[in-house]
């Protein structure tokens, strides 16, 4: 039976699109850091460090000062990213467990479908952290890793199945783990297997990077991890040469699919901790290894454009460059992060990061460039990462089903440069899921609601832990864009709608109108 039943009919005008020149239809690379603030950037305001090669894209493209992401962690932003839904939406979205299934639901109409319907090949390469295999079962490390990015549209996938912190560290292409032994067989759990297995709490003198927080389980390159696991030894990667692996493969597929429309969805794991740039890198910024591996970030952007200089796609490549979330400093392990900071501002001048609902959480650097298609300059229009897929649709010719990207607003005009485009002039921020904290902009008026009970992470949020903060909370960004003073008192009628209207878009199912 076809994945879509409903789409058999829509898939004849994609006949047409698919005749039309290639030209017409550009190529397009999402590239999608991990946990890189609003103030990581040279092009952003960062001084101590330079990123020559993301400022490139921002000087000849569009530099966004309102781009967001859809959520402050990693896991339900990549979901809102490929299905153009809100990841509250749907249970089981917040960042995924090492043994966690694949949480994009079999028959969902994602970004990459949108993409091969429109006649393009469709690549994923680098952090997935989507999960694998079926629910209730999850991954099978030793045999097929189904359902998986395969599954919901992509041709090609060379993955880190989960993030770096967590287990396991292997590569996962063709829906296996690649260059696994099936003599040594791999399992991952979340109990430790036998009692004298090593880990970061029994050998944490043998580690070559120390823990600070939950990350004291299975070790592996001289680094302890979430989660446990063993066998796979032939498989297993070293962290200082994943943003070589990423960058190899990328090109590799480039160069495979240079006479053909594609898809590339980048997904660095850069700067996700543990962070362990490759030696290369190491001290090349006075902030330590968090810095340092933005360093290696830009240079794999770099590496990205000079194959489409050398391949003559560049006039025929749209490039997003985004972040997952907002930045973190200490996230589970001692690499000097705060320790070193001094006067770099990883939000910016925004308020939060990681996990939070505040600007800084989820206001990131968000960059387009399209050599000759897009005009250079600096736009305040609000844009989100959930908002690509319907923009794509536009951009590439393709109708939209009623029941696709249900939260995702066609900026198109806005990622291209356009005069007098406009931007969406409302935005549902989330935290992780689950714990009733919401972030509400609305033009310039910004409501938190924070509603959960539960605990924040003394660690990770400092400044924001373990302090009361009203229910609701009310800002004008014109005027006060670190969110310090709360003035929900005195805009009451201001607050009540902001109120219902955020309760009736999270009640309603959807945001984009039907």
């Amino acid at each position: 039976m076809p994945r879509y039943p409903k789409l058999i009919s829509s898939f004849l005008g994609a006949l047409v699109i698919a005749s039309a020149p290639a030209e017409k239809r550009p190529n397009v690379i999402v590239i999608m850091a991990d946990d890189l603030g609003y103030g990581d950037l040279s092009c952003y305001g960062a001084t101590t460090f330079k990123t020559p090669n993301i400022d490139k894209l921002a000087s000849g493209g569009q530099l966004f000062t309102s781009g967001y992401c859809s959520a402050s962690t990693c896991t339900p932003t990549r979901y809102s990213l490929l299905t153009g839904n809100y990841a509250f939406r749907k249970k089981g979205t917040g960042i995924a467990p090492p043994n966690g299934h694949l949480i994009i639901d079999a028959g969902t109409f994602t970004l990459p479908d949108l993409m091969k319907k429109a006649g393009y090949q469709t690549a994923v390469v680098g952090k997935w952290h989507l999960g694998l295999g079926e629910e209730g079962k999850g991954p099978n490390w030793n045999g097929e890793l189904k359902p998986g990015p395969h599954e919901i549209g992509f041709d090609h996938h060379f993955l880190l199945p989960t993030t770096n912190d967590r287990v396991p560290q292997v590569y996962v292409t063709k829906s296996k783990v690649l260059n696994l032994d099936p003599e040594d067989p791999l399992w991952v759990g979340r109990k430790k297997p036998s009692p004298d297995h090593p880990t970061g709490v029994t050998h944490r003198d043998s580690l070559k990077m120390d823990w600070s927080h939950g990350h004291n389980s299975t070790i592996h390159n001289g680094i302890s991890r979430i989660g446990f696991y063993t066998g796979g030894e032939k498989a297993r990667f070293r962290d200082e040469d994943l943003a070589d692996k990423w960058v190899e493969k990328s090109v590799e597929w480039i160069e495979k699919n240079k006479d053909n429309p594609f898809f590339l969805f980048y997904a660095s794991h850069d700067l996700h901790v543990p962070r362990i740039p490759h030696e290369r890198f190491q001290g090349v910024t006075p902030h330590g290894f968090r810095a340092d591996s933005i360093v290696q970030l830009d240079w794999t952007v770099g590496e990205i454009m000079k194959t489409l200089d050398r391949l003559k796609l560049s006039e025929n490549t749209l490039v997003v460059f985004c972040s997952d979330n907002g930045p973190v400093m200490d996230d589970g392990y001692k690499d000097d992060a705060l320790e070193k900071l001094g006067s770099h501002k990883a939000a910016g001048p925004y308020k939060g990061g990681k996990y939070s609902v505040y600007e800084g959480g989820t206001r990131t650097p968000f960059i387009t460039f399209w050599k000759g298609q897009i005009s250079a300059g600096k736009s305040d229009q609000m844009v989100c990462t959930i908002d690509l897929a319907s923009s794509l649709a536009k951009i590439t010719g393709i109708d939209l089903p009623q029941d696709a990207f249900k939260d995702s607003f066609d900026v198109s005009d806005a990622l291209l440069g356009k005069p007098n485009a406009k931007g969406r002039t409302s935005l549902i921020q989330q935290d992780n899921g689950g714990r009733g904290k919401f972030g509400f902009r609305k033009n310039n008026w910004k409501l938190t609601r924070h509603s959960g009970k539960s605990a924040r992470n003394s660690v990770v949020e400092k400044k924001l832990a373990n302090t009361k903060v009203p229910e609701f909370q009310l800002y004008d960004l014109t005027k006060d864009p670190a969110e310090k003073k709360n003035i929900i008192k005195q805009h009451p009628k201001i607050a009540a709608g902001m109120k219902a209207e955020l309760e009736a878009l999270v009640q309603a199912g959807r945001s984009r109108p039907e």
